[in-house]
């Protein structure tokens, strides 16, 4: 494989005032953070260097874990038809965004044949009641294995499920053989989930201890599923691997990650607080979903490194090509200058469907016959690009030569570089998630969780709602 022609690029030409005038970004902009840049640099090598960035490092030190995890997917497959994740947040997003990249987009509805004789994948990413009840109408326990995916194995909403379906598999089948129908994917040695799994004999997968959930996709978190579904991990991992390759180069003009990065910050500093995922291409509609976690739980903070209260954070948004030309695009033309839209481009699709020439006598139809949707929907993301740049909103696309297991983790790696250097540019820590444990331990004090009475207290003294304004 030439592992060039699989490169994935970065064009930010409408980033800049030559071409979108002065809501722009200038060079004399991007020279101008060359303290930050070289900070930041050291700042990654660092903490690389010192295991605080072990996600950094699963591209390559993960060859037994991907043995175990093909190996279990082979001895289990053939006797499963469904493979359920209980997740939430990375655990959920990233294990969606891969499958729907990679498999046909009705993979769950094809026959078995046809999905190479893997089980169907359903992802269970919420509390609401009624989502599993409906689950269990189209699932056979005796055919399921359900992966509880939880590094602490304290995560309220993954252990609630975890404890329904225990209970129910147990009734259904039984204790000892419940046990072969769940997988744990958690901590090797902290939490409660790893001594349950131990204590009840059920297989494991490791997540690093130094790995945070939404950096996971490329540990077991996101390897399990995708293998379980047939999709080649060792490809993912390949694609990576040479995306962080290109990540180590310090000049930004030569490293896209930090190039991507630095256009956000400083388009930050310029008002512009709002990223629009932008993907042209089905295959990667929940990318964007993945990308809005990990870019707003790492870089919404309130303190930077030295306790200074600076409230940072750039708001991701969710939006799919051609669909949200029709509902998005008329904000973003014509609206304030407060966004960054990144397309994603996919220059080769795994299918080509030809338009067929007919209604030649309506001009409004006719020039369509003969061309292809391929052309067609590449043909509006370029002129939507260019009514941006026309608008003067700021724009950047990110390109596929295809969407396949080594771009894909190209792309994962990537936005996961950017991120953490986007991080050490802001001088933040992009690694913690503070903002959510106030809420995880609100919920944990609400339900008498022992341990949080003084947070109890403080949740029954805060000001009683006025019903004046309850309409």
């Amino acid at each position: 494989m030439d592992t060039q022609n699989l490169r994935i690029t970065l064009d930010f030409n409408n980033m800049m005032t030559d071409y979108v005038g002065p809501n722009g970004i200038t060079e004399d902009d991007i020279k101008g953070s060359e303290k930050a840049l070289e900070k930041a640099y050291s700042g990654m090598e660092e903490k690389r260097a010192s295991g605080k960035m072990d996600w950094r490092d699963l591209p390559y030190n993960q060859d037994d874990v991907v043995d175990d995890i093909l190996n279990y997917v082979d001895s289990v497959k053939d006797d499963t038809d469904a493979f359920v994740v209980l997740g939430i947040g990375g655990s959920a997003l990233g294990p969606l965004a891969v499958q729907q990249a990679i498999n046909h987009p009705f993979y769950n509805e094809l026959p078995r044949e046809k999905r190479g004789n893997y089980p169907r994948l359903y992802v269970a990413d919420n509390i609401d009641p009624e989502r599993l009840p409906y689950l269990f109408d189209i699932i056979d326990l005796k055919k399921t294995i359900f992966n509880c995916v939880s590094k602490s194995g304290s995560t309220s909403e993954t252990m609630s499920q975890f404890l329904i379906i225990k209970t129910l598999i147990e009734e259904k089948l039984g204790k000892a053989e419940a046990a072969k129908h769940i997988v744990c994917t958690t901590d090797k040695e902290k939490g409660n989930l790893i001594g349950i799994a131990k204590e009840e004999g059920y297989k494991t997968f490791i997540i690093p201890s130094g790995v945070g959930g939404r950096f996971s996709e490329l540990t077991p978190v996101g390897l399990l599923p995708a293998a379980m579904c047939g999709i080649d991990i060792k490809e993912m991992l390949k694609g990576a691997a040479f995306m962080d390759e290109l990540s180590k180069v310090k000049d930004v003009y030569k490293n896209p990650a930090y190039m991507f990065a630095l256009l956000h910050m400083i388009g930050m500093k310029k008002g512009k607080n709002i990223s629009v995922m932008l993907p042209y291409a089905d295959s990667l509609k929940y990318i964007s979903d993945w990308y809005a976690q990990l870019w707003a739980e790492s870089l919404g903070k309130k303190y930077d490194n030295y306790g200074n209260i600076v409230n940072y954070g750039q708001t991701p948004v969710k939006s799919l090509g051609v669909t949200d030309q029709h509902s998005q695009i008329q904000l973003y033309a014509e609206g304030p200058s407060d966004k960054i839209i990144v397309f994603i481009a996919v220059d080769k699709f795994k299918k080509e469907t030809a338009i067929p020439k007919i209604y030649g006598d309506i001009p409004s139809l006719g020039f369509l016959g003969g061309a292809t949707q391929n052309k067609l929907i590449e043909t509006e993301r370029i002129a939507t690009e260019y009514a941006l740049q026309k608008a003067e909103k700021t724009n950047m696309t990110i390109t596929l030569p295809e969407v396949n297991e080594f771009t894909l983790g190209e792309l994962l790696y990537f936005f996961e570089v950017a991120t953490g250097f986007a991080g050490e540019l802001l001088e933040i820590d992009a690694f913690d998630q503070p903002g959510v444990e106030e809420g995880k331990n609100a919920t944990y004090a609400m339900f008498g969780r022992p341990g949080y009475d003084e947070k109890r207290k403080e949740l029954e003294s805060r000001p009683a709602k006025n019903n004046a304004y309850i309409i």
